[in-house]
């Protein structure tokens, strides 16, 4: 399948390995993962930033080998799980920079055609959203009060 706004075709990824059970070298808990994922996320990291984290610092490789459970059920169970996706929200972070960078640069056409194509994707992903009840029905991304969700 191609890509949405580029010419690219490329399957390109990573895999996730075949074994389920966690690596022999880690040696936390269940719990212990629980409670360092909690307060990762206090300090307002996403999920993601919290993989790598553990990843890189803790060798844990997979946090669901270790706990039976992904990052973001672990923040939900908590309830520290983030308003609305982590992907749309990295959307519209980078639609209100494109903006910011629109007020200082009025003839950047390039910079204006790139904005509506990163704000199709938010359409797209906040529909996805609303029908897998993901995000309230009512929402609609709006480019005024798009700083205000990012901020």
């Amino acid at each position: 399948m191609g890509r949405m706004h580029t010419g690219g075709k490329g399957i390109s990824k990573s895999s996730l390995p075949y074994k389920r059970s966690p690596a022999s070298w880690v040696k936390t808990t269940a719990d212990q993962v629980e409670e360092h994922v909690n307060k990762l996320a206090k300090r307002g990291l996403t999920p993601s930033q919290i993989g790598v984290i553990l990843r890189d610092s803790n060798g844990i490789a997979q946090v669901k080998s270790v706990t039976g459970n992904k990052i973001l059920r672990i923040l939900k169970k908590s309830g520290l799980a983030p308003a609305i996706p982590e992907d749309l929200y990295m959307l519209v972070k980078k639609a209100v920079a494109v903006r910011k960078h629109l007020d200082r640069n009025k003839k950047d056409k390039d910079s204006k055609f790139r904005l509506i194509l990163i704000e199709s994707r938010i359409h797209r992903l906040s529909r996805y959203y609303r029908t897998a009840r993901k995000l309230e029905a009512n929402w609609k991304y709006q480019s005024a009060t798009a700083s205000t969700l990012v901020a």
